[in-house]
């Protein structure tokens, strides 16, 4: 979890950084690429550390799921904080404390869902319990 986090961190400070400059297509690529490598990393070290326990493998793609979904929600805090300073938040969780959260699933420009957002969080569990499935799955050499 520590290292997912970690990543997530990661990933939202780079978005904070670099995001006013990404096109949609682009943020769009950045998310899914950053939620496969969250679950890359997060299936490896489950796989490496559980072997071959099922429940392990489910937890590291809920962990992996939750850390693609928190990596890109927590940007739009962080972002808020750089542009209008703590007084920003503070309006944000008056008036809708939620908003990271909609703003994730919303597509704005063109009504509706963005369909992107659960798709990366489908890609993240994947690849955890994919990988975390192929490394726990290896036969150790005695």
């Amino acid at each position: 979890m520590l290292v997912s986090f970690v990543i997530s961190l990661v990933f939202s400070g780079l978005l904070v950084v670099i995001g006013e400059h990404l096109t949609f297509g682009t943020s769009t690529a950045l998310y899914l690429a950053y939620a496969l490598l969250n679950g890359a990393i997060v299936g490896a070290l489950i796989g490496k550390v559980a072997h071959r326990s099922n429940g392990a493998w489910i937890c590291g793609a809920v962990i992996a799921a939750l850390g693609a979904f928190f990596g890109w929600a927590n940007s739009l805090p962080m972002y808020i904080v750089k542009e209008k300073g703590f007084f920003g938040i503070r309006d944000m969780l008056e008036y809708d404390p939620f908003f990271p959260a909609k703003a994730w699933w919303n597509d704005e420009t063109h009504g509706g869902v963005d369909w992107t957002s659960p798709l990366g969080l489908v890609l993240a569990a994947a690849a955890a319990w994919g990988i975390a499935y192929l490394v726990g799955n290896k036969r150790r050499q005695a």
